[in-house]
Order: structure tokens, then sequence, then C-alpha cells
């Protein structure tokens, strides 16, 4: 067995046991790779947006909900939206490494961090919808923010 299989194995293995855990224990799981993921460029820009609009998502959302890499929609002005990707970026989905649904946790930490970052003061929920790896299109989320 070459090292890519052996590679693999293992990343299969690991996520079995990342679908046993519960939710907040995935989520411990993802988010540091959540995070590393996103603070060098998409932090940065999402923050230079949300700057850019004064500190309004409902704004940021409306000048810069669509593009080729990230939607938003707004449900609910300045409460509910669903945002999300229209496809799987994810350098472990692409290279055949991450297989499983919950390997999307990555992504919801993330979405997570970038507005708990942008919104410290706020209560945030993100919740997701469907995924590429769950067989949809898109990757879909619906965040919630009190």
């Amino acid at each position: 067995m070459d090292k890519f299989e052996q590679t693999k194995e293992f990343y299969h293995l690991l996520e079995e046991g990342a679908e046993a855990l519960g939710a907040e224990d995935r989520g411990t799981l993802y988010r540091p790779c959540a995070i590393n993921c996103v603070k060098k460029y998409v932090l940065k820009e999402m923050q230079r947006q949300f700057d850019e609009c004064g500190g309004d998502y409902d704004l940021q959302c409306t000048k810069y909900g669509r593009s080729e890499y990230f939607f938003a929609d707004i449900i609910e002005p300045g409460h509910v939206y669903e945002i999300g990707y229209p496809c799987c970026f994810c350098p472990m989905v692409e290279s055949g490494l991450a297989k499983s649904t919950a390997h999307c946790e990555c992504s919801r930490q993330s979405i997570l961090f970038v507005l708990h970052t942008l919104m410290p003061k706020r209560e945030i929920q993100v919740t997701i919808l469907h995924t590429v790896l769950g067989k949809a299109n898109e990757c879909r989320f619906r965040v919630q923010i009190k």
C-alpha cells in the first residue's frame, strides 16, 4: 500500500470516529482546522467588507452576497440568513480524502468563527442545511443571529 492509500485509510477511520461523536465534540474536533483554513484570507476579506459596510451585516450580504465563491441570502433582516458555497472548495474533499458529511462540521465551524469575530457580542447559531458531501449541488447553512 502506498503512502497516499495509507493516508486515505487513516482519514477514513478518522471520519468514522468523527461521525460517532456528539455534535459538541465534533465541533471541538474540527474547530482548529476551520480557524486555520479561514484566518489568512477569508476572515480578512469578510472583515474588510464588514468594516466597509459600517458593521451592517445585512448591507454586507446585499453588497457582497453573490460571487463565484460565496452566497448570502437574507431570510429575516438582522437575524436569519442562509449562506454557503456554490460548490465544495475544501482541499480535503477535492483531494478525495474527506468523504463523510461529518467533515462539513469544518465549514460550520469556519462560519461560526468568522461571524463571532465580526460580531463578538452577538449570539450566533449555524445549522448545516445541506452540503456537496451530502449529495447536494451546493453547501448551504442557516445562520441565526441574536
